[in-house]
């Protein structure tokens, strides 16, 4: 993909328990930076195979930070993916929802959307993520044969689009998932811990600047 038109993707943690006001902040945050007024924002519930609490609650708060269409991208029946490409055609950004991270990846794969994202991504339409909507922006997660077991883990591909590695409202247990994220790559990379009321903005380089709370630096050895 060419570099050229590249916007920065915007990674915000949240997780349970952050208060709206913050994570409406940092939605209005992310218009700015990347450019976009009052948005056509569309929005992929994949790490929660479309679940529609989720969206309205996350709807409600991005119009009050200055969205002006919120659309879901409907992907959890096959008969609906054509409507969801139309929507992300017709939309100023993307936002990616959180949920669990393979599932949403898999569900990507499954209806044949990355080529979508990644056409998109490279025509410089920007990206943001909460929570497992920001690691699938990120460059790869670890999923376990074994929970119980970190021997068992292994590393699949996300979307890539920010180059970093990363983990978001896991500071309570010191980014337990994302040391062993790490121990399974190159030995001295580092990843970022995105606390609950943080956000990353990734530029296409991986120069990463924060938004809001703390962002922790992590690296093994």
């Amino acid at each position: 993909m060419k570099t050229s038109k590249r916007k920065p993707v915007c990674l915000i943690a949240g997780g349970p328990g952050t208060d709206h006001g913050i994570l409406i902040s940092l939605f209005r945050k992310v218009f700015k930076v990347t450019g976009v007024d009052s948005p056509r924002v569309a929005y992929i519930g994949a790490a929660s195979g479309d679940n529609l609490d989720f969206f309205s609650w996350l709807r409600d708060m991005l119009r009050k930070a200055g969205a002006s269409e919120v659309v879901l991208v409907p992907l959890a029946r096959k008969n609906r993916v054509a409507r969801g490409v139309a929507v992300l055609k017709v939309s100023d950004i993307v936002f990616m929802s959180g949920g669990d991270v393979e599932k949403g990846m898999k569900l990507l794969e499954k209806r044949r959307l990355v080529p979508v994202l990644r056409r998109l991504f490279a025509k410089g339409v920007p990206f943001f993520g909460l929570s497992a909507g920001s690691i699938m922006l990120a460059k790869s997660w670890v999923k376990w044969r074994d929970p119980d077991d970190d021997s068992t883990a292994g590393l699949f591909r996300c979307l890539g689009f920010a180059p970093v590695l990363c983990d978001t409202h896991g500071e309570d247990g010191d980014w337990e998932e994302l040391r062993v994220l790490l121990g399974l790559v190159r030995k001295g990379t580092v990843g970022y811990g995105i606390t609950s009321t943080a956000g990353l903005i990734v530029m296409s380089g991986g120069r990463v600047r924060t938004m809001g709370g703390a962002v922790h630096r992590v690296r093994l050895g």
